[in-house]
């Protein structure tokens, strides 16, 4: 079942851009636990640094997405778009179940090469999803906290 709203990405050229808006004058905070400093994680399929952002006292999260190129899909996103809202992610407690659910209702699952069984995260295409790029990732995949 899907569970929870787990964060927004959005993508920025830099931490610094996006720290502008939303830690200087929305007073977010920085969410160490899930953005290891000084270069948070790194996404290497796409070359993107990301961090995450802590909302208030909720358990969602804004997740910064910076590529490190305009070659990769994000790359291309930003040169695109400019900074913007790039997908939503919902938490599973059961991935495979739930991807699967999903694609029998006809929404267009993108291939990324892992098995269902052994994948931590799974993208449907925005062209089922009402326009949006939607994520799914598994409750207890690494830097993700079980709702309370």
């Amino acid at each position: 079942m899907l569970t929870r709203l787990d964060h927004v990405g959005v993508v920025a050229h830099s931490l610094d851009e996006a720290s502008q808006v939303l830690i200087n004058r929305m007073g977010f905070a920085l969410d160490e636990a899930r953005s290891p400093l000084p270069k948070g994680d790194y996404f290497a399929k796409e070359r993107t640094q990301i961090f995450f952002i802590k909302i208030g006292l909720g358990e969602t999260r804004l997740e910064i997405l910076l590529p490190e190129d305009a070659e990769s899909g994000i790359g291309r996103w930003l040169q695109k778009r400019g900074p913007s809202m790039h997908h939503l992610c919902y938490l599973s407690d059961d991935l495979p179940a739930d991807a699967a659910r999903l694609q029998n209702e006809g929404l267009e699952m993108i291939d990324l090469g892992a098995h269902p069984e052994t994948m931590r995260g799974c993208f449907f295409h925005p062209r089922s999803m009402n326009g949006i790029l939607t994520e799914i990732i598994q409750e207890g995949a690494v830097g993700v906290r079980p709702p309370r």
